[in-house]
């Protein structure tokens, strides 16, 4: 184990401001797709101000190496490369941040899981379970990541294994002629430090040993370096090297971009992302990823336009998007209003829950699935939304009279065989019940009021004219809302509609209100006679004016009996039994 310290492990912070102060920008020899690397170069860096370490970081390596990565264009813009550090796969966030800034080729190690087959091949993870079985059956030792060459210790081949405290130069000198002096030390070294979570002030020291040792950082030790500080959310220094790499040079590739997208993304700077997005798109087309993580941040910050704006960007692009962007969205239209920005242009409430019921139709268009954070983000909103919902109708009923009927409008239309009748239908049973003087609300759904073959327009006018109307979101049940109006209304309304209610009578908690409910429906549900004819007046089937139950007065009983063998449970017999005792 190495031992001691020295100042060179402390030198990082300054380090690092003084290399950024003598960097300049020049002429580029790299671009995508190029195997050539950035160097600093140290004819532009000879300020005496500047200690000898610093001066150092701006030669040039004399063994240059690939650090180039270059962008996929089959896989949505995401980067791919070579020779990248092993890490140990199981860390599913790290391995996404990793590969912003690795250039392996290998695929990340998965946990196995020892669970009995599933009997049906379509089986959610059935397939997977059965590639890994045959995976451990033909390689069982052979390792995931080995795009890159193990360091050899003077003991035989092993991994590297980081400090846990920052070094001096001699002492990173020495752990790396302990090591066999690899010429990518540096590099692997980072990988490890990422790997195992080691502190900044570690990383920092390495760079420091680098800069003394060859004279040079990298492009790729400083990507690495990178993506250390942005999986351990050190967002004050990626701002650093930010400066720094866009100082010195002229492009930045696919990892550091998207890096620098997800870093500035969670700040307040994140509004300085979305102009790193624009770069890369000059070269190829930006991530589901890099889309992701600035939608998060605008809708995070009130920017629901903005937000709106990068996720139909995506779509057009061919992308999908990633179940976290969705999420995002559905979190933020839980947002308290304020927050949800007021500026001009901002999406309203009403078209925001439009779009979200839009993701829902994409994903079951799509077959996609959502994962249960999703799912818990999608069924929340629903819930909260239609509680918002059921308060607005809650002040639509206060600010008017008491109703005489309450129509299920999407009900009653639908008795129409000719759908295209549906608007018509509805008009004739609502002129009907105006024309008895009765003040009737008509309940709809919002897809009613866009003009269709379906629903006329004039029509649908004329309804909002002879009626109240409340138009509730296309997937909401509207029955709760005519059961709250009706009740709301008083003993005396009554409501127009063909469900028998069963779900909801189910739903009651005990046979005696289940009963309640049964005689309070009877006495209050108006069911249309046959079908709707033009021209002929809407007639309805009569409601009772007595309970049917066995009743008593003085000396007689009156018993309803069941004369046939087909009588549905919410059905009522028709013939009675009266016994009169004789005196």
């Amino acid at each position: 184990m190495v031992t001691g310290t020295s100042p060179e492990a402390n030198m990082g912070p300054a380090l690092i401001l003084q290399v950024r102060m003598c960097l300049k920008p020049f002429k580029p020899f790299f671009y995508q797709g190029s195997s050539t690397f950035y160097t600093l170069n140290t004819l532009l860096c000879k300020s005496p101000q500047l200690p000898l370490s610093a001066r150092l970081l701006c030669t040039r390596h004399k063994n240059p190496t690939s650090g180039a990565r270059q962008a996929d264009r089959g896989n949505g813009g995401q980067a791919d490369g070579q020779g990248g550090v092993r890490n140990s796969g199981n860390r599913r966030r790290e391995e996404e941040l990793w590969d912003g800034a690795e250039t392996g080729k290998g695929q990340s190690a998965s946990i196995w899981q020892r669970t009995a087959p599933l009997k049906s091949v379509f089986a959610a993870g059935t397939a997977k379970r059965t590639a890994e079985m045959l995976k451990r059956k033909a390689l069982p030792d052979v390792e995931e990541h080995a795009e890159e060459p193990e360091v050899r210790t003077r003991r035989g081949p092993g991994k590297v294994q980081p400090p846990d405290r920052p070094l001096s130069a001699a002492d990173w000198r020495t752990l790396k002629e302990s090591l066999g002096n690899h010429p990518r030390f540096d590099i692997q070294m980072m990988g490890a430090l990422f790997t195992s979570r080691a502190e900044l002030d570690i990383a920092k020291s390495l760079l420091s040993f680098v800069a003394m040792e060859t004279g040079t950082l990298t492009y790729e030790l400083l990507l690495r370096y990178l993506t250390l500080c942005v999986s351990g959310g050190h967002d004050d220094e990626v701002f650093d090297v930010y400066d720094i790499m866009r100082g010195s040079f002229p492009c930045l590739e696919t990892g550091a971009s998207s890096l620098f997208i997800k870093s500035f993304s969670r700040t307040e700077r994140w509004r300085e992302a979305v102009g790193i997005l624009r770069e890369v798109k000059k070269v190829f087309t930006p991530s589901p990823r890099n889309y992701g993580d600035i939608i998060a941040a605008a809708m995070l910050n009130g920017d629901t336009a903005g937000a709106w704006a990068l996720y139909d960007e995506l779509i057009e692009n061919g992308l999908i998007p990633h179940q976290e962007t969705w999420e995002a969205l559905y979190r933020g239209a839980m947002e308290p209003e304020e927050k949800r920005g007021t500026e001009a242009g901002a999406v309203s409430e009403s078209e925001h829950r439009e779009r979200l019921l839009g993701i829902l139709l994409h994903m079951r268009n799509n077959q996609i699935y959502p994962q249960h954070g999703l799912t818990s983000s999608i069924k929340t909103w629903f819930e909260r939304y239609r509680r918002a919902e059921l308060e607005r109708f809650k002040v639509f009923m206060e600010r008017r009279p008491a109703f005489d009927v309450v129509v299920d409008g999407l009900n009653v239309a639908n008795i129409s065989r000719d759908k295209s009748k549906n608007s018509e239908t509805l008009l004739a049973v609502v002129s009907e019940l105006q024309g008895q003087g009765l003040n009737v609300l008509v309940l709809g759904r919002r897809h009613m009021l866009r003009p269709s073959r379906t629903w006329d327009k004039h029509n649908m006018k004329l309804i909002q004219q002879k009626a109240h109307c409340f138009f509730t979101e296309n997937i909401s049940e509207d029955d709760p809302f005519l059961l709250y109006a009706t009740l709301n209304s008083g003993n005396h309304c009554r409501f127009v509609s063909r469900d028998l209610m069963r779900d909801h009578k189910a739903c009651l908690p005990d046979g005696a209100t289940r009963r309640l409910f049964f005689k309070w429906q009877r006495g209050h549900q108006l069911v249309l006679h046959g079908y709707v004819t033009p021209g002929r007046r809407v007639r309805f089937q009569s409601i009772l004016s007595y309970d049917t139950i066995i009743q008593t007065s003085a000396d007689s009983w009156h018993v309803p009996y069941d004369d046939t063998e087909d009588r549905c449970t919410y059905e009522v017999p028709q013939r009675w039994l009266c016994l009169t005792a004789k005196h």
